[in-house]
């Protein structure tokens, strides 16, 4: 059995959230599929609206508080990460573009994401291929080709409806498919280690 381990981070700013419970339930969708195929899966949920104040003291002085380098390090070292935004003015909110800005460079090369989003109209649904998306691809990460919009219109009762439920399961699939293809994540890579002993530095080699 292979441990894996999912970050999902949520950009909703109210409480209840759409955005986190869209979050939540594409989570349980990938758990599930990975879970099917023998895998032991850890969720690692990321509620933005508990760092923003961090989010803007590590702009500012480029330094992470002790919470928020917890919870970059939660999605750098995680083996997928479920990235769910609302869309304000036809794009991502500033929480989210400016918490994915506060990573190490390159520490989501070759990860795997779902993204997903909610708006209150299905107008909105357009920013995840022209704004979101580019925005990881840019990062360099590898994102699942279904992306998830929801609107008020496809929840019912407080869960996915017919349509919805239908995009959530084969985004999820897909997700858990592209980290089954990886070998299990060791964790966030540390900036400041040393890739070469202090010997190949000197130019020195054991005779």
């Amino acid at each position: 059995m292979t441990r894996r381990t999912l970050a999902v981070v949520s950009a909703g700013l109210s409480q209840p959230s759409a955005t986190r419970l869209l979050a939540d339930q594409l989570a349980a969708a990938t758990r599930d599929d990975l879970v099917r195929g023998g895998d032991e899966v850890e969720l690692h949920v990321v509620d933005l609206r508990e760092y923003a104040h961090d989010v803007v003291n590590n702009m500012l002085t480029g330094f992470a508080p002790t919470a928020l380098r917890a919870a970059t390090d939660a999605v750098t070292g995680a083996d997928g990460i479920i990235a769910v935004t609302p869309i304000f003015s036809a794009s991502y909110n500033g929480l989210f573009k400016s918490f994915f800005d506060v990573l190490e460079a390159d520490s989501l090369a070759g990860r795997p994401v779902l993204i997903g989003a909610t708006g209150g109209t299905a107008r909105h649904s357009l920013a995840l291929e022209h704004a979101v998306r580019p925005m990881f691809s840019y990062l360099r990460a590898v994102v699942a080709p279904t992306a998830v919009f929801a609107a008020p219109e496809d929840w019912s009762g407080g869960s996915a409806d017919g349509a919805l439920r239908a995009r959530i399961e084969r985004a999820g699939g897909e997700l858990a498919e592209l980290v089954r293809r990886r070998p299990a994540a060791a964790g966030p890579v540390d900036p400041f280690a040393l890739t070469t002993s202090f010997e190949q530095l000197l130019g020195r080699t054991d005779s």
